[in-house]
């Protein structure tokens, strides 16, 4: 898994994230302070999730053979009672029968973000402080 790279930029809270060769932007919307030049963190969760989830259903399906035409997830978040809930949402389109439709639910929810947010999490920071060149008034010698 290619590490991602995040690096605060201009605006409040525009972040600029680089994962290999891709460049996206994070932000918080103008409701929470920012200035809605990208989606916000618990946002990449939520898409995370959602193209994962289709992925592992399209793949799974291809590898079936099974007439699949498309899938579409959506997913939302919300906070209720101190949880983040994530509410998810497919549409599978095709000549399916009732058990396939079935497994591919089953399959939904074994995709490899569903597992990792749903298994344990642990989460490991290494902190460093770098002192920036900051013009230091001049000092004179007594």
């Amino acid at each position: 898994m290619r590490p991602a790279t995040i690096t605060s930029t201009q605006g409040r809270f525009r972040q600029t994230v680089r994962v290999g060769r891709h460049v996206l932007v994070a932000d918080e919307e103008v409701a929470a302070g920012g200035d809605d030049e990208g989606i916000a963190p618990h946002e990449w969760i939520l898409a995370g999730l959602g193209a994962c989830t289709s992925m592992t259903i399209k793949m799974y399906a291809e590898r079936k053979g099974w007439p699949l035409d498309s899938v579409q997830v959506k997913v939302a978040g919300d906070r209720i009672d101190g949880a983040f809930v994530m509410t998810r949402s497919v549409l599978v389109k095709g000549k399916l029968t009732g058990e396939q439709s079935a497994r591919l639910l089953e399959v939904a929810n074994k995709c490899p973000v569903h597992r990792s947010l749903t298994g344990p999490i642990r989460i490991e920071t290494v902190f460093a402080a770098e002192e920036t060149s900051a013009e230091s008034p001049s000092r004179q010698d007594e």
